[in-house]
């Protein structure tokens, strides 16, 4: 079986194994994907732009008629030259056309296939680890040293350090897509570019808006005790392909911030004080379920909140094919427990 993992992974990516010229990316990182997708069709063809040297085939289409993987894999290029093929898998199997590709000798051609989460009993992943001529690679989020590495590459180009504190929150607001945390990365070079240093305020002010906007609706509504709109929310999310991780990690941030506020409130602090003084300060579209959470939650059930969140964010990282489950099943659990008084 050939599954390649950790750090055969990047010697692999570093210098493709020419004997293995079917590479299946897969997994719920769907930037990291089409990232290691660009890398490896770059460097198998002379121009990535040339429709002759580079095709692109649809998954779905080609389960119809999965021979023609073969006949575009076995072409002979008129003018000569390296080509690669791109696939993009669907919810339809073209494994057959793998499993025939994989007996024939293929010369100077590529195949790069893109595909989301797969089971182990996925054919098409099965098709792909069990061909001597294949190779199958997964695509998790990534770990806090990936992106230690990611945040000190990025901003290396730009001549920037990072200050500690902004270090590690600029860390808990990134992962789950590797294309969306390295465009945050550059945004946030291009915002600080020639200060040498990039600060806290530079990460609040450029990659905390972007990245909670879409999930303030999932995460306030747990806190609400709103499970209809958290069920909505969060599909909406799925479907933009949003990593489940991401949202824990917010829904941890806001339980953290509603434990000390409360504490505040029950030491005898006005809670519009908190809502206006607070940073980073509440959007004003927020104000009414923020308000409705501390009066929600007391500072015991907050604790055991972010008990529970912590829980929830180390099952996600043993059991990634199940993440999204058991996300949606934590934040529902939340805005349950929210409308239960006492």
């Amino acid at each position: 079986m050939v599954a390649l993992r950790g750090k055969e992974i990047d010697a692999f990516l570093a210098r493709p194994d020419a004997g293995r010229p079917i590479i299946l990316l897969y997994g719920p990182d769907a930037g990291l994907v089409r990232e290691r997708a660009d890398a490896l069709l770059a460097s198998a063809v002379d121009d990535p732009n040339d429709p002759f040297s580079l095709v692109r085939l649809d998954g779905d289409e080609l389960a119809a008629e999965p021979s023609r993987l073969v006949d575009e894999a076995m072409t002979v290029p008129l003018f000569g030259g390296r080509r690669a093929i791109r696939v993009r898998a669907g919810s339809r199997s073209f494994a057959g056309g793998v499993d025939t590709l994989a007996d024939m000798p293929l010369k100077d051609c590529r195949i790069v296939i893109e595909a989301g989460e797969l089971r182990p009993e996925s054919a098409l992943r099965k098709a792909c680890e069990r061909a001597k001529t294949a190779v199958a690679i997964a695509c998790y989020p990534d770990t806090e040293r990936d992106l230690a590495k990611l945040i000190d590459d990025e901003l290396r180009v730009s001549n920037l350090r990072i200050a500690p504190d902004a270090r590690a929150v600029l860390a808990a607001l990134l992962g789950g897509d590797r294309q969306a945390s390295r465009n945050e990365l550059r945004k946030l070079a291009l915002y600080s570019h020639g200060q040498g240093e990039v600060t806290l305020d530079d990460v609040m002010t450029v990659v905390s808006d972007a990245s909670e906007l879409k999930l303030d609706p999932i995460v306030d509504s747990a806190f609400a005790g709103k499970p209809d709109l958290v069920e909505s929310e969060f599909a909406k999310a799925m479907v933009a392909g949003t990593y489940p991780g991401v949202i824990i990690m917010a829904a941890q941030r806001q339980a953290a911030w509603l434990h000390k506020s409360s504490l505040a409130v029950a030491e005898g602090t006005p809670t519009s004080v908190l809502l206006e003084s607070g940073y980073p300060r509440v959007h004003f579209s927020r104000k009414a379920n923020v308000e409705i959470a501390l009066r929600n939650f007391s500072p015991a059930k907050l604790v055991a909140i972010i008990e529970q969140l912590a829980t929830a964010a180390f099952d996600m990282r043993k059991q990634a094919t199940l993440a999204s489950a058991i996300a949606q099943r934590t934040l529902l659990s939340i805005a349950v427990n929210a409308r239960r008084r006492g």
